[in-house]
């Protein structure tokens, strides 16, 4: 199996990084999605934001990544806020209730003010 998914580390606002990803998280992309979060978090940030806004799909294999990361930093005082742009995924985290645990925003600026 191989993954579509690409990942792009950039900071947005001080010191603020952004992991954007394009394609598909899933089982096999996870891996990779998971290294990428903890590199971040291992930076200790207080802010992380992931940017889903050029994902197709996720998976519950990513959303657990997603929801280790949250607890991990939120752990360390931290907080991981997603940019949600696809009505899909959007969908997605309401109806897992994840809407609930996370900081959802439609652009990184919003997220770093936020």
């Amino acid at each position: 199996m191989t993954s579509d998914a690409q990942f792009e580390t950039t900071m947005s606002g001080p010191g603020v990084p952004v992991l954007r990803i394009r394609g598909e998280i899933d089982v096999a992309s996870a891996p990779e999605f998971h290294a990428s979060l903890s590199d971040l978090i291992g930076r200790e940030p207080e802010i992380v934001i992931v940017d889903l806004g050029e994902i197709s799909f996720i998976d519950s294999t990513g959303l657990g990544v997603l929801v280790g990361a949250q607890k991990q930093l939120r752990d360390a005082g931290g907080d991981l806020r997603l940019v949600v742009t696809q009505p899909q995924i959007t969908r997605l985290l309401e109806l897992t209730g994840l809407d609930e645990v996370f900081t959802i925003l439609s652009n990184a600026n919003d997220a770093v003010r936020t």
